[in-house]
């Protein structure tokens, strides 16, 4: 059954991307505390707070350009199974654990969840969803979807990360020592990818028969070295959506949202903090997955 159902998953991942459980260190705690004063997320064993600034990282794609990112609070870890069912009715994941990151999410998915989140800590939510008319700026084909997706400013609710947010949180910050991965140069210290995601480290080209064989999966967050910041993950596992449509002159924009970090079944080139990934928002894959953030607010 498992070959019947995770190969035409892995062909739609791959295409549209063009690109066991097993022990690891586990979250503290799924939900931020907050500070008394602002109700802003204290940093914690799940959430860091990220200093905004500009890119030091020579290796990012952003790197010499005039962006500058805010201060903000993102996830220590890719959003999790239990978090995901703590929330959400039912658990889409290919891969069951409690610790595992939930995966088969869309990028709608994802804006629904923080919102759910949000409202079920008393936070207001970020976006805001129209699920009756059609996002004009969507030009996709293949979406059958279409949800016109907005922001609420000044909510304090739970979002994905911007394209810029998230490469900036990757690449270490302003601590960053310009890894090529997000926390190392050395691809198997940082990632969990195909040649080393199942039972024995791989080696050769990529081969799909060979990584199933391999009983090769996502695993549980947190079991591999983490960045300059202290975040795990952003490099392998999976793929995580951020709140960016993908855009470059030939194709433009409205077609695809941007995925950052590579993911389990794909080559590690992907996992490239500067690599732009991109993907249908209404695509699902066994190596699909987020993580969240939150406004930092004023400083003190």
């Amino acid at each position: 059954m498992r070959k019947l159902t995770l190969i035409p998953l892995v062909a739609a991942v791959l295409l549209a991307a063009c690109a066991r459980s097993s022990d690891g260190k586990p979250a503290a705690s799924t939900t931020p505390a907050r500070t008394a004063a602002s109700g802003t997320p204290a940093a914690s064993d799940s959430f860091a707070l990220i200093e905004g600034g500009n890119f030091t990282n020579t290796k990012s794609g952003f790197y010499g350009k005039e962006t500058a990112v805010p201060d903000f609070y993102i996830g220590r870890y890719e959003v999790t199974q239990k978090e995901w069912t703590e929330v959400m009715d039912g658990n889409p994941s290919a891969f069951r654990g409690d610790r595992l990151p939930v995966q088969m999410v869309s990028w709608y998915d994802a804006v629904a969840y923080c919102n759910e989140r949000s409202l079920k800590e008393g936070l207001e939510p970020y976006y805001v969803i129209d699920k009756t008319n059609k996002d004009p700026r969507n030009r996709s084909e293949n979406d059958s979807l279409k949800w016109i997706v907005t922001i609420r400013e000044g909510a304090d609710g739970y979002r994905l990360p911007t394209e810029a947010e998230w490469e900036y949180a990757a690449g270490g910050g302003a601590a960053s020592k310009s890894y090529t991965y997000s926390g190392s140069n050395e691809a198997d210290e940082a990632a969990w990818y195909w040649r080393n995601a199942g039972e024995q480290r791989l080696s050769g080209a990529w081969n799909w028969p060979a990584i199933e064989n391999n009983h090769t999966q996502p695993r549980a967050v947190g079991g591999k070295k983490p960045n300059e910041l202290g975040l795990y993950d952003m490099t392998g596992n999976v793929r995580e959506w951020c709140w960016d449509w993908y855009e470059d002159p030939e194709l433009g924009s409205g077609l695809y949202r941007i995925v950052k970090g590579g993911g389990w079944i794909g080559d590690i080139g992907s996992g490239e903090t500067a690599y732009r990934g991109k993907f249908e928002a209404s695509g699902v894959g066994p190596d699909q997955g987020f993580r969240v953030v939150r406004a930092a607010g004023p400083k003190a």
